[in-house]
């Protein structure tokens, strides 16, 4: 279900760029922007990863830096069958994590020092396998699409605006000045809700990856809130990448279901509840509520 909707998302994220590029640009505006939209993929294809890796200031750790969270990693990818991805540690206090690359083959996986210190070493391994599923759902490369179309359309509407678009379209003035303040915006809609459908196709598999449904259930909880309480200044400076993260690290905003790039914490985790089982599940959570919080834990393994 979560792909055949994602399929449906895609295909009209894409009617809606070649509709935008006919109505502001003619036969000639649908053509350039096919070009330009091409030209912006490939691009993005091969060094997206890069980018926001280097964005958040991420350095890659081996297993002398870091060997208990490489051998979860490890461990985990071998039980969702992908190959190991390259591992990232950005100094950085709001607990989170991403994933990014264009295939399995050349994924990489990112959690910041924030979230080690934070979640004890089964949520770790549920929030990692959560990644992995990303990647293994090859989501990396359809989020990395969806931004680039989406951007696309943008730059459609602003060109349209600064050329007065097709007088030809048979819409008019009116018409045009509409389509270029409302197809960024529709474009934006269709991002998220892609982005909010594989959030949920993440937790399920992830949680079936790591066995333990309600590890990253508690995870989230503790991320949503713990995100909440810190700013992640990278990631105020670039909005546009908060949909790679697990937990939505933006603050200052608060949009309403319709404008988030993330479903709804509290849909998170009722879903994995519903997974675990409800008895065992509100066992669990009561138990992780009454823990101490986990600020003396040893910090040398993590690097």
């Amino acid at each position: 279900m979560n792909i055949f909707r994602t399929a449906l998302l895609m295909a009209a994220m894409t009617a809606l760029f070649m509709t935008v590029g006919a109505l502001i640009g003619g036969q000639t505006g649908m053509i350039f922007a096919l070009m330009f939209a091409v030209a912006t993929n490939f691009f993005a294809y091969w060094n997206a990863d890069k980018m926001v890796l280097k964005m958040y200031k991420a350095r890659e750790v081996g297993a002398r830096e870091a060997p208990e969270l490489v051998s979860i990693v490890h461990g985990l990818a071998m039980k969702a069958q992908v190959p190991n991805p390259k591992i990232y540690l950005i100094e950085n206090p709001q607990p989170n994590a991403f994933a990014t690359g264009r295939n399995p083959e050349n994924a990489a996986v990112a959690a910041t020092t924030g979230l080690l210190k934070l979640l004890n070493r089964a949520e770790i391994e549920a929030v990692m396998a959560h990644e992995l599923a990303h990647v293994k759902n090859r989501d990396t490369l359809t989020m990395t699409l969806t931004a680039t179309i989406a951007g696309a359309i943008s730059m459609l509407a602003q060109f349209g605006l600064f050329f007065g678009g097709n007088r030809n379209n048979g819409i008019g003035i009116l018409g045009t000045i509409l389509v270029v303040l409302l197809a960024p915006m529709a474009a934006m809609l269709v991002q998220m809700a892609i982005s909010r459908t594989r959030e949920f196709a993440a937790d399920k598999t992830g949680a079936e990856i790591c066995g333990n449904p309600m590890a990253l259930a508690s995870a989230l909880n503790k991320l949503h809130r713990g995100a909440g309480d810190t700013t992640n200044e990278a990631a105020e400076k670039n909005p546009a990448t908060a949909h790679i993260f697990i937990v939505n690290p933006l603050h200052g905003l608060r949009f309403d279901k319709l404008f988030s790039t993330h479903p709804r914490m509290e849909e998170r985790i009722s879903r994995l509840s519903a997974m675990a089982g409800g008895s065992s599940a509100h066992h669990y959570m009561n138990q992780q509520e009454t823990k101490r919080p986990h600020s003396n834990r040893r910090r040398g393994p993590w690097g």
